[in-house]
C-alpha cells in the first residue's frame, strides 16, 4: 500500500512515519513545508492508496495574531487534499481537533455540537464541513480523527507539557511559571494516537471519532507530576494569565472509536510524562 503523508516534518507526522515505516508492505511518501505549500501547489503524485492529512496550523494563540494564515492553510490545504483523493480515488485520514468550544456536556461524544472559539477552531470545522461534502458527493472514503490535547516527545516548548519539562530541567529557569494553573484538559500520549492512525488505514472505516484518554487533568496537577517524577523540586509561579475565550473543562467520550476501531489509550499520564522527561535529558 502506498501511503502519502502531508505534514510529514511535524510532531505527529515524525512519529507516524517512524510507525509506518516498521509495517510490512507500507511505502511512504511524504509532503512537507519544505516541498511544497499544502495549500497552494497541486500534489504531483501517482498511485496513492491512502492519504494521512496532518499538514496545519495549529498553536491557538497564534491564530488571533494571524488568522489568515490559519484559514489560508487549513482550509486550502484541505480542500487541495480532497481533490487530489478525488481525482486519484484515494482514501482519506484526516485529523481535527478543538471543534467543540464550551462543552454543554461532558464527556464530549462526536454528536456534540462543533462550535468555534479562536480562528484555529473555525479553520478545523470548515474542514470537517468540506470532508462531509466530498463524502457525499464524490464517494470518498474519509475517516476524521478529533484528537483533544497530544502530547509526547519533541513536542514544541510552546505547548505546556513541554514548556514546564523545560522550565524544571534547565537551570536558566529560577521557577516553574504557569499562566493559568486551572483550566483542566483530556491529555493523550503520542503513540497512542499513532495507533488511531493507522486503525484507520487498516480497519477502512468511513466515520468521525474523538481521540482521547477519557479523563482530564489541570495545568496545575501537570507540574505536580512532572516535578514528582523528575524529582526535582522548584517553585510554582502563577501569573494568572487567561486566554481568550477559555474552557475550563474537556473530557473525550471515545466509545465510538473503541467499539468501531477496536482502539483504546494505553499509555497512562505518568508513563507518559516519564518518557517525556526521559527524551528531553537525552536530547
Amino acid at each position: 500500500m502506498n501511503i502519502l503523508i502531508t505534514g510529514s516534518t511535524g510532531f505527529i507526522g515524525i512519529h507516524l512515519k517512524q510507525k509506518l515505516l516498521n509495517i510490512k508492505n507500507y511505502s511512504i511518501f511524504e509532503l512537507n513545508r519544505n516541498r511544497a505549500d499544502i495549500a497552494l501547489k497541486e500534489i504531483q503524485l501517482k498511485k496513492i492508496d491512502h492519504v494521512i492529512h496532518l499538514a496545519a496550523k495549529s498553536f491557538v494563540p497564534e491564530s488571533w495574531k494571524n488568522p489568515y494564515l490559519f484559514y489560508r492553510t487549513n482550509v486550502l490545504g484541505a480542500v487541495n487534499v480532497l481533490e487530489f483523493c478525488r481525482k486519484n480515488k484515494c482514501d482519506l485520514t484526516a485529523l481535527s481537533s478543538y471543534i467543540y468550544g464550551k462543552p454543554k456536556y461532558l464527556p464530549i461524544n462526536e454528536k456534540h455540537p462543533m462550535r468555534p472559539f479562536n480562528p484555529y477552531s473555525h479553520s478545523k470545522i470548515l474542514s470537517e464541513k468540506l470532508y462531509n461534502y466530498y463524502r457525499e458527493n464524490f464517494n470518498l472514503r474519509i475517516n476524521i480523527l478529533r484528537p483533544f490535547n497530544i502530547y509526547g516527545p519533541g513536542q514544541k516548548d510552546i505547548f505546556v507539557i513541554p514548556k514546564i519539562i523545560k522550565q524544571l530541567l534547565d537551570k536558566k529557569f529560577k521557577h516553574i511559571e504557569l499562566y493559568d494553573s486551572k483550566p483542566k484538559r483530556d491529555y493523550l500520549y503520542i503513540d497512542d494516537l499513532i495507533d488511531a492512525i493507522v486503525k484507520t488505514i487498516k480497519k477502512n472505516n468511513n466515520s468521525t471519532y474523538n481521540v482521547g484518554y477519557g479523563t482530564s487533568i489541570s495545568v496545575e496537577d501537570i507540574a505536580k507530576i512532572i516535578i514528582k517524577s523528575a524529582g526535582i523540586q522548584k517553585e510554582i509561579v502563577e501569573n494568572s494569565a487567561k486566554r481568550k475565550n477559555e474552557i475550563m473543562d474537556v473530557v473525550a467520550d471515545i466509545t465510538k472509536i473503541k467499539e468501531e476501531l477496536s482502539w483504546y489509550p494505553k499509555i497512562d499520564f505518568q508513563t507518559g510524562i516519564e518518557k517525556c522527561i526521559k527524551a528531553y535529558k537525552k536530547n
